[in-house]
């Protein structure tokens, strides 16, 4: 589904990622772990089109998009979540979500602002959809109608997920889902993120903090430090790896574990 090859990006001295390649194959959930300043946003930002790689190139589906726009990225069925909840505060949960499948409507602009004929059929047809395919999978029926900025982190961050979904992606990227979250909430994600996979048949690229809920879920992980990738392998390979414990927890630490 996805290959990265030998990507590197720089931010004048500061090297980001470093002649890094690894593959998400299909229908699987891949995670990125790392500590702090590895490079995991940056790739997820290269992956989606926000930063354009030095070196190296993104294969989507065995397509080059290296050099492609994000928007026609998402054209192509990649969609994300961010670390930070990047919502419309002032607009309801509903419409933060149906914004996230603005790129599926086909109705012009003419039509589109005097909203009748084609594009009010579409509209209510793509409004249906989204309530039937995504708030009631997510459960966010009880307050579909509510203001983003009223609802607590937890559910702001269901929304954001719902709002990735509403594309209707191959490959959906989530950026530190249950970042801030208590265990209730990590385990109700982590829940509808199996169900992504299984239902949906997704592929899913995560970066994720929790690394409890990274190796209950995850089919492969990619370990990366200071921008390069340091292991690779199933969650029970990547917890036994020495390189991967000494990143985490240095070299003094590693040896008295």
């Amino acid at each position: 589904m996805l290959t990265v090859q030998n990507a590197s990006l720089s931010f004048g001295g500061i090297r980001a990622l470093v002649d890094l390649s690894f593959t998400a194959k299909q229908g699987e959930i891949t995670s990125v772990i790392g500590p702090n300043g590895a490079g995991k946003t940056s790739l997820f930002n290269v992956i989606s089109g926000f930063y354009q790689p030095q070196q190296g190139a993104v294969l989507f589906e065995g397509k080059d998009i290296t050099h492609i726009r994000p928007d026609q990225r998402a054209k192509l069925g990649i969609s994300r979540t961010f670390q930070n909840i990047a919502l419309f505060r002032g607009m309801t949960v509903l419409d933060n979500i149906k914004l996230g499948g603005h790129n599926k409507l086909s109705s012009g602009l003419f039509a589109s602002g005097w909203f009748y004929g084609a594009a009010q059929r579409e509209e209510v047809a793509f409004r249906a959809e989204i309530e039937r395919d995504v708030i009631d999978f997510l459960e966010l029926d009880h307050i579909r109608k509510a203001p983003v900025a009223a609802l607590p982190y937890g559910l702001q961050k269901r929304v954001e997920l719902a709002r990735a979904l509403a594309m209707k992606p191959k490959l959906l990227m989530l950026d530190e889902p249950v970042a801030g979250m208590n265990r209730e909430e990590t385990e109700d994600i982590a829940r509808f993120i199996l169900d992504i996979q299984e239902q949906w048949g997704t592929t899913i690229l995560l970066v994720e903090h929790d690394m409890g809920m990274v190796m209950d879920i995850s089919d492969q992980v990619v370990v990366l430090n200071f921008g390069r990738q340091i292991a690779a392998g199933t969650p029970h390979e990547v917890q036994q790896n020495p390189a991967v414990i000494e990143a985490y927890l240095g070299s003094n630490e590693a040896g008295a574990a």
